[in-house]
């Protein structure tokens, strides 16, 4: 189970595993907690702009979620029905991240109960990215230690190396300038420090690729497009997360999200 704040992450950041391991037989299921609709609009309008609309930008990113979702085999897509909180630390009253994380925590709880998944993968809540993002992760982390069901949780762990490669890539494409990349900050670093677990996602990587080109209305006419729409950068190919919840006993570091689980797992 991957839980997720809004459509599009879940290609980025866990496309590889949930195409890797569908495509092992291993059910997916993917939570999404909010409709994204302080997303960009037609013709690239941003929220409050002319043009913006957010009950159909919620409606286009629920389209394209869902086949998005169809690229990487998602067997089961849970809508949790939110409002996006957006980006702006004030945000506008009623979003995601003032719903009580409790309450939140309950709804992942009781998808937790029904589908009773192995492993849950979510965000990093150390990583201050988004506020919806946290608020997933802190609720997601929340409703596993309660319901005690999964033997393993993990995080997502984009540190510096994989943001340098990115930008690296970007900048051989002749996409970026080779000065823009800031250096690395600490908070990036400590993620690489902490990264547990890479899993191999080559062999699925154009799964990867097409769910990620999916999400149009968020990505048209980017640098990130273009550059996704080429070969894709071979940091795409595998992916780094940190464990955060373990009954399995598997060792560290581990290459399969399901070591220590299953007896054919090493």
């Amino acid at each position: 189970m991957a839980v997720h704040a809004h459509p599009g992450p879940e290609s980025t950041n866990t496309g590889g595993i949930l195409a890797h391991y569908a495509r092992q037989g291993v059910r997916v299921v993917l939570v999404t907690c909010t409709d994204g609709q302080l997303g960009t609009g037609a013709e690239g309008a941003a929220p409050g702009q002319d043009g913006h609309d957010p009950s159909a930008v919620a409606e286009t990113r629920r389209a394209e979620l869902r086949a998005a979702g169809e690229h990487l085999g998602v067997h089961h897509l849970e809508l949790l029905g939110y409002r996006d909180s957006g980006m702006d630390a004030a945000g506008p009253p009623g979003g995601f991240r003032d719903v009580p994380v409790e309450e939140v925590a309950a709804r992942i709880g009781a998808l937790v109960e029904r589908y009773r998944p192995q492993v849950v993968v979510t965000y990093d809540p150390e990583v201050h990215y988004h506020p919806d993002h946290t608020h997933a992760a802190l609720a997601t982390q929340q409703a596993v230690r309660e319901t005690g069901i999964p033997a393993k949780g993990y995080s997502v762990a984009l540190g510096a190396a994989y943001w340098t490669e990115i930008h690296d890539a970007a900048v051989r494409a002749g996409l970026r300038e080779d000065g823009g990349r800031p250096g690395p900050g600490a908070e990036a670093r400590q993620v690489d420090d902490r990264i547990t677990t890479i899993v191999d996602v080559a062999e699925v990587l154009a799964r990867k690729q097409a769910a990620i080109l999916a999400h149009a209305s968020q990505i048209r006419g980017t640098w990130i497009e273009r550059l996704f729409s080429r070969e894709m950068p071979a940091v795409l190919g595998r992916e780094t997360y940190i464990r955060t919840w373990d009954r399995s006993g598997a060792p560290l570091p581990e290459r399969d999200l399901f070591a220590g689980i299953r007896a054919d797992r090493a």
